[in-house]
């Protein structure tokens, strides 16, 4: 806890600051940094949220009635106080800025045309190697039904099988019996046809459609003509696939037009911020991030924001379009940023008439149809939630909930997992594993009393408004009694199975809810449920393959623990282990040539089903 400053000492700290760029953190009284901003004057920028109180919107007059103290970092220009800014928004995620998730990376479609027979594959990263790179896409969804549309159309192989090298080794696979390959393995298409393919697949990808198709339609036109009447067929399937997958991408400019469109939409309940990727002149890809209603929308949150979204994208356009102004320093500053990771100049407009204004009033408008989606959805779950708090007489709405459960395998592998729930959907980032130390054989109510323990002393973690245990009356009397030494007020409730061990009920310590003909409730605990078995069960399973793995290594003599870890990542598992040579198994670090020997013979002894 810190020491609350009134409003007349924030102004007079606030009016000290020098008239320079940097970066300001409001503070609330326990401590906690709950907004961070960037201004080219900091005296201006700082001041003013403790002198136009009455101007703020809804949004900032919120943060500002919660700032207990604040503290700036002076920086040379703008341009490092926007680099500043968002990296202390990534370390610190405070309450009312917008930000995008943490680790998203954004697909890209390969063409591996460097090599002798191309593939075409799915991404992560876009690498040097000579291939070419088509998107980014917006989600993986996007990138494989492209990659599948092609496929299908021109009858790219999808197996492993490595050519030339098995080119007539392996008889065709069921794809090239009903027509979805075009059979490489076979060894009757030749090397310049299939490459031909490839340049007709670049082509497409890369927006010329047109080209494609009057390539294809010659194609098709000279097998007519030779009466190659399976051929001819092919080409006009191929046109046809193309052509419905190039109707979804609307043509909103010439060809060799690349550009984002963005636009904001905001009102009380959320914010909606949407980009249209263009590419080769047509809408080739969209998407939407959602901000709840207390993130603050402002010039410097959204540059920011923007900063972020084109730091984990690795492509960037030379132009950048905007369906609202951003003042000319913070337009400067987020375009030179963005100039030195991309080589080359970046254009950051905001068009005010014609085409281009249009175009930018055509992703307001999908970012407002997106947020409207969002809120009558978000609605649907805040009825489930109030009927909820109703049933079980909860004092706040229970925006975010816990869930537990404890899996084990005998004694062994005793694990707990924990879901979390944010306003009625499931918040995987949130998910937890724990393994249960203490807990005295298969006690399922001290796993329960030494997850929730553990869970309580990560007090940086904000209490959920409910927790839910996979469990009776006794899970939630202990939980609770714990809850009562730590002085801690959280409701705490059981989820009870039925003989079919389907859900039935909720329950506290002394008495069942029922929640049978509450059909929004009912779905939303026995997803929970669910959820909460499934991840549990799976965490434990996962633990228990790699100990049965370890401990069968660990009955040969001379292996060990750390042997036997080191010998199934050398050999990347069991089989691996048991198929290696003495010379292959003494090069692993630790492992003697009598310790080789005697993996060997304990192999050699076993019969091939039990490895």
């Amino acid at each position: 806890m810190s020491e609350r400053l009134s409003l007349e000492q924030l102004k007079d700290k606030a009016s000290r600051l020098p008239l320079r760029p940097g970066v300001y953190l409001m503070k609330n009284s326990a401590g906690q940094i709950i907004y961070v901003g960037k201004s080219k004057a900091l005296h201006n920028r700082v001041l003013s949220y403790f002198t136009d109180i009455g101007h703020h919107t809804v949004k900032t007059g919120r943060m500002v009635s919660q700032v207990a103290d604040f503290e700036v970092m002076l920086t040379s220009t703008e341009i490092e106080a926007l680099a500043l800014e968002n990296r202390l928004i990534k370390l610190h995620t405070p309450k009312f800025n917008i930000k995008l998730k943490d680790g998203k990376s954004y697909p890209y479609i390969k063409l591996t045309v460097n090599e002798e027979y191309p593939r075409i594959l799915v991404v992560r990263k876009r690498l040097a190697d000579g291939a070419k790179y088509f998107g980014p896409y917006s989600g993986t969804g996007t990138a494989y039904m492209i990659v599948n549309t092609v496929r299908k159309a021109f009858g790219i192989p999808d197996c492993k099988r490595k050519f030339p090298a098995e080119i007539g080794k392996l008889r065709p696979c069921l794809n090239y019996q009903i027509g979805l390959c075009c059979g490489v393995c076979t060894g009757k298409v030749a090397q310049e046809d299939y490459h031909a393919m490839f340049r007709d697949i670049a082509s497409f990808l890369g927006g010329s459609f047109a080209e494609v198709r009057r390539s294809l339609t010659e194609q098709m036109e000279y097998a007519s003509d030779n009466l190659m009447f399976e051929a001819a067929a092919r080409c006009r399937d191929r046109i046809q696939c193309l052509s419905k997958l190039w109707e979804k991408q609307k043509v909103v400019a010439a060809p060799h037009v690349e550009q984002d469109i963005i636009a904001i939409h905001s009102d009380e309940t959320c914010s909606c911020l949407t980009v249209f990727y263009v590419r080769g002149g047509a809408i080739t890809d969209r998407e939407s991030f959602l901000f709840g209603a207390d993130r603050i929308i402002d010039d410097d949150a959204v540059s920011s924001l923007l900063y972020e979204l084109y730091q984990v994208r690795e492509y960037i356009p030379k132009e950048i379009l905007l369906d609202f102004p951003l003042e000319e320093e913070s337009r400067a500053a987020l375009s030179e940023l963005l100039r030195l990771k991309a080589g080359f100049r970046v254009n950051i407009r905001f068009p005010e008439k014609g085409n281009l204004k249009a175009l930018c009033a055509m992703v307001r408008d999908n970012a407002r149809e997106y947020a409207a989606q969002y809120n009558a959805e978000a609605e649907k779950q805040n009825d489930t939630l109030i009927r909820l708090a109703h049933l079980l007489r909860l004092e706040v709405l229970p925006e975010r909930i816990e869930a537990y459960d404890i899996s084990n395998y005998g004694n062994e592998n005793i694990t707990a997992g924990k879901i979390s729930v944010l306003n009625g959907k499931f918040n995987k980032a949130a998910y937890r594993t724990y393994k249960i130390h203490a807990a005295a054989g298969q006690d399922d109510y001290a796993s329960m009393r030494e997850t929730i323990e553990r869970r309580l002393a990560h007090t940086e973690e904000e209490y959920p408004d409910l927790i839910l245990l996979d469990g009776g009356k006794g899970h939630v009397s202990v939980i609770r009694e714990l809850l009562a030494e730590k002085g801690i007020s959280l409701p705490v409730f059981g989820m009870v199975k039925d003989e079919y061990h389907k859900t039935r009920a909720l329950t506290d310590d002394a008495h069942e809810i029922s929640i049978a003909k509450e059909q929004p409730v009912f779905l939303l605990i026995y997803k929970i449920q669910e959820e909460v078995h499934r991840y549990t069960v799976s965490r434990m399973t996962g633990a228990k393959r790699k100990t049965l793995k370890t401990s069968s290594l660990q009955a040969i003599k001379g292996i060990g623990a750390v042997k036997a870890k080191a010998l199934l990542s050398a050999f990347r598992g069991l089989s691996g282990v048991a198929a290696a040579t003495v010379p292959e198994l003494t090069a692993v670090k630790g492992v003697t040539e009598k310790d080789a020997e005697n993996i060997r013979q304990y192999f050699s002894e076993k019969p091939p089903a039990r490895r």
